[in-house]
């Protein structure tokens, strides 16, 4: 039996970062990412106009904690495939795939849908899915439930304290009753 996906982003949900920038919330990590040009790192807060290292704050107990939620793991940031390098490794996650947004990547739409919503639902491909962000909002709920026949789950994540225990409830929620509903019981 397939399990749902997950899509994360990593900036807001994993890094709260529009938490106060001189007080690291507790039970997070601190890493330094260069931005040095290689890597397509960019957060919300418009961290890419900086010319130093990019801050990160990361909990490494949210990697087994997404691990046991029960779905199949997928990368839907900016850092694409760059979270498998400087994200996963702090968290304890292996390497995931990841969503390549391509075209589509900041590009703006007229009627409101966030850049990442289509092309998540793309991927998916008719399978439940949860995506975790901080950027979401009505009209991505509207164009989900008018594109996307299986269930799914918009899960926003304040960016100034990132995933909490409650966050990872209704996350473990939503994967058991997408598995009842896909199995028919």
């Amino acid at each position: 039996m397939n399990r749902p996906l997950l899509f994360l982003d990593v900036d807001g949900p994993l890094n709260p970062y529009a938490a106060k920038p001189e007080r690291r919330p507790a039970g997070y990590t601190t890493i330094r990412v260069p931005q040095d040009g290689g890597t397509s790192t960019g957060n919300g807060g418009g961290a890419r106009l900086r010319r130093g290292p990019l801050r990160v704050w990361l909990n490494p107990e949210h990697g087994p904690t997404l691990l046991r939620l029960g779905y199949e793991l997928y990368w839907a940031t900016t850092w694409m495939g760059e979270a498998n390098r400087w994200i996963a490794p702090v968290l304890g996650l292996p390497e995931l795939p990841f969503v390549d947004f391509g075209d589509a990547l900041f590009r703006e739409r007229p009627d409101g849908v966030h850049w990442k919503t289509a092309p998540l639902v793309e991927y998916a491909a008719g399978r439940p899915f949860a995506w975790v962000d901080d950027e979401q909002s009505g009209p991505d709920e509207a164009y989900l439930a008018a594109h996307h026949p299986a269930r799914g789950l918009l899960h926003h994540v304040d960016p100034r304290i990132g995933l909490r225990e409650d966050d990872f409830g209704r996350l473990a929620d939503f994967a058991r009753s997408a598995r009842r509903a896909h199995s028919g019981g």
